[in-house]
């Protein structure tokens, strides 16, 4: 015997209401999997719950942001305004200059050079030049600095040295004050 229609309404009981939610929860996306595998359809259902707590299920073969592309174009609705569009043209533009710094960081530790045209080589040359030039002014800065502090270094010294001296020959009476 099957069972009864019930009236769609809101659960009171608030157990009751977890249980049914939990219950049907599991039931829909058991079905967009089914879906998905039986009828090779793509599906997307995102369930977010009172509690905030989201569960969704994504066909393998696609992702959410392509969905959402998708019904975009199907449905003619506008999802993204002009400055989430903005925003995502910002990211796509961020994304190729991240990734053209990481080719360029490979060629600069020496990686992926064979590729290289003998133009790319030279402006690659040229770059690793100015790199070494400016690390050897910085070095010969910092030499120059530890020579300073040096000689700064032991100018004290020998005056501190001359102090101490003085201080010793006073103590023990060898220093002769006037001729006593």
């Amino acid at each position: 015997m099957g069972r009864g229609k019930i009236e769609i309404k809101r659960i009171e009981n608030s157990s009751n209401r977890q249980v049914t939610y939990s219950k049907r929860k599991s039931g829909i996306l058991k079905k967009a999997k089914e879906i998905n595998v039986l009828c090779d359809a793509q599906v997307s259902t995102i369930i977010i719950a009172p509690s905030g707590k989201m569960h969704e299920y994504i066909s393998p073969s696609t992702t959410l942001i392509d969905m959402l592309e998708r019904y975009h174009k199907a449905s003619g609705k506008r999802l993204w305004d002009a400055k989430h569009e903005n925003l995502k043209n910002e990211i796509e533009k961020l994304k190729k200059e991240n990734e053209d710094m990481q080719i360029q960081l490979r060629h600069l530790k020496g990686k992926d050079i064979n590729t290289l045209n003998y133009k790319k080589l030279m402006s690659l040359e040229d770059v690793l030049e100015n790199g070494l030039l400016t690390v050897r002014h910085k070095q010969m800065e910092v030499y120059k600095m530890v020579k300073r502090n040096d000689k700064i270094l032991k100018e004290e010294n020998r005056e501190l040295n001359f102090i101490l001296q003085q201080q010793q020959g006073y103590g023990s009476g060898r220093w002769e004050i006037n001729g006593l």
